[in-house]
């Protein structure tokens, strides 16, 4: 299948924030590729018996991107931000529901280094991620934007670059330096047992 343009992309994001509600249903069969690319990137991180597979983490965001108002829509790349900041929310709601611990409760830590390389690791720890993460957003929001993009949304820095609207050497730095304090903010985490 080919790849969609990205002014196809933007006219239907464009007629979806309009109020085209059909545009969606266009636009998933678009992007469904994408979608489901990041879909995998966040689900190798999760235990190999998750309940919720990869299409199913697709389904829901569909089901949450249909009760969203309008939205003034940039382009593609924005698009699967939001889409991938939605997949994060919903496994993290999925992690607490089913009754996690806040700091792990004995599943395996994983390393952000060992994360970034999207090996499928068992059972991570990705409600200490998500806290770090959102810890690191309290102290430099674009910083966390750019781990969000870059790491669960699988943007490239060019893509990322649109979406946050700076340099792509911007996004490179901010990516190293994101990393280095949530490596850190982590190992203080597993040397504190907490």
């Amino acid at each position: 299948m080919e790849s969609p343009s990205s002014h196809e992309v933007t006219a239907l994001l464009h007629a979806w924030g309009a109020g085209d509600k059909g545009a969606l249903d266009r636009l998933t069969v678009l992007v469904y590729r994408d979608l489901h690319r990041a879909a995998h990137r966040h689900m190798a991180g999760e235990r190999q018996s998750h309940t919720l597979q990869t299409t199913g983490l697709i389904h829901e965001v569909y089901m949450e991107l249909v009760d969203v108002g309008r939205i003034n829509w940039q382009n593609r790349a924005h698009f699967l931000a939001l889409c991938s900041r939605l997949m994060r929310r919903i496994l993290i709601d999925w992690a607490r529901d089913r009754g996690c611990k806040k700091r792990g409760g004995g599943a395996v830590h994983l390393s952000l280094d060992e994360a970034l390389t999207i090996y499928p690791e068992p059972d991570p720890d990705l409600l200490a991620l998500d806290d770090a993460l959102s810890r690191l957003g309290s102290v430099d929001a674009r910083k966390a934007q750019v781990v969000e993009l870059r790491f669960f949304g699988g943007l490239s820095v060019k893509e990322s670059s649109a979406v946050l609207h700076v340099s792509e050497e911007t996004v490179l730095r901010d990516w190293k330096l994101a990393k280095v304090w949530l490596l850190r903010e982590l190992s203080r985490e597993d040397e504190s047992g907490s």
